[in-house]
C-alpha cells in the first residue's frame, strides 16, 4: 500500500491524522507519544502518521533547541515506524537532506517558508516519498498549485498541501477556510490546527499560541472538508523543547479525536 492509499484507507471515510511532537527529544518520549496515539486512531478508524522533526532549522533564537543529532533522531523515527507499523513524517530544509531523511520516513514535509524553493521540492519529489508542502503564510491558496505542479512535473504524484494560516499584520495568523476546498481541487489538503494559532511576540523573541482554540480551528476544518488534520502534541507542553505554547496536551487528544470523528460522520451524511 502506498502512503497515498494509506491516508485514504479509512473504511468510514474519516480524516487522517499527522500528530506528534514538534521535534524528537528522545526515544522514550517518541515511543510513548506514538504508543498513546496509535491505538486511539485504530479504534476510531483514523489513518495515523507519526510526526516528529529530526531537527528544527528555523528557530527564532540562536540558543533555541534544534535537535539531538540528525541520524540519531532519524533512527528513532524509523523505530517508531517499525514498532507501530505506521508511516512517519519529518521536515527537511535543503535538497541534500531529502536523500538523507528519505530512507527513514514515509513523508517528507516542506516547511512553510520554503514552499517555493524549487530545488528543495524537486529533491523531495525525486526520492519517491510522499511530499507534504506547508502553505507559506505569504501565499494565497491558489498559489500552492504551482508548488504541487513542481512535484508532479518531477515525476511524483504523491503530494499534499497543508494550510497553516495566513499573515495579516505582524502578530497573528488567520485561517481562511475558503482555501481548503480551493486547494482540494489540485491536492490532498491538510489543516494544521496548532501552528495556525501561533502568535509571535517579537519583543520577547518567543512564540506564543492559543491551544484553547485548537478544537475550534479543527471543527471548522472538518466542516469544510479537510482531508487530514495536523497537530503537535506532547505529554507536558510546558516542558517541550520546541513550540510548547502551541501544543495540545497529549491526554486531551483522545476526546478531541472522538468529537472530530463524530463531526466528520455528520458531515459525511449530508
Amino acid at each position: 500500500m502506498t502512503t497515498s492509499e494509506y491516508l485514504k484507507s479509512s473504511e468510514s471515510n474519516n480524516f487522517f491524522l499527522l500528530a506528534g511532537p514538534c521535534v524528537i527529544e528522545g526515544e522514550q518520549m517518541a515511543m510513548d507519544i506514538a504508543g498513546t496515539i496509535a491505538p486511539i486512531c485504530k479504534e476510531l478508524d483514523i489513518p495515523y502518521v507519526f510526526k516528529g522533526s529530526y531537527r528544527k532549522a528555523n528557530r527564532s533564537r540562536l540558543d533555541s533547541f534544534t535537535g539531538i543529532g540528525d541520524i540519531h533522531a532519524l533512527e528513532i523515527l524509523k523505530k517508531v515506524r517499525e514498532t507501530f507499523n505506521i508511516p512517519v513524517v519529518t521536515d527537511i530544509h535543503t535538497p541534500q537532506e531529502a536523500n538523507m531523511a528519505a530512507p527513514y520516513v514515509d513523508i517528507l514535509q516542506i516547511p512553510a517558508f520554503l514552499c517555493r524553493q524549487t530545488d528543495l521540492l524537486i529533491a523531495a519529489a525525486h526520492t519517491g516519498r510522499f511530499v507534504n508542502i506547508k502553505k507559506g503564510q505569504f501565499l494565497s491558496p491558489e498559489s500552492m498549485a504551482f508548488a504541487v505542479q513542481k512535484i508532479r512535473d518531477a515525476g511524483n504524484d504523491q503530494v499534499a498541501v497543508t494550510e497553516r494560516g495566513s499573515t495579516f499584520g505582524y502578530q497573528d495568523l488567520i485561517v481562511d477556510y475558503r482555501g481548503i476546498p480551493e486547494m482540494r481541487k489540485f491536492a490532498t489538503t491538510i489543516l494544521d490546527i496548532t501552528h495556525s494559532l501561533q502568535q509571535p511576540n517579537q519583543a520577547a523573541g518567543v512564540t506564543g499560541g492559543r491551544p484553547d482554540l485548537i478544537e475550534t480551528i479543527a471543527r471548522a476544518g472538518i466542516a469544510v472538508g479537510a482531508d487530514g488534520i495536523f497537530i503537535e502534541t506532547h505529554p507536558d507542553p510546558s516542558t517541550a523543547k520546541s513550540d510548547g505554547a502551541n501544543m495540545l496536551k497529549l491526554d486531551m487528544l483522545s476526546d478531541l479525536l472522538k468529537r472530530l470523528t463524530s463531526l466528520r460522520m455528520a458531515v459525511n451524511s449530508l
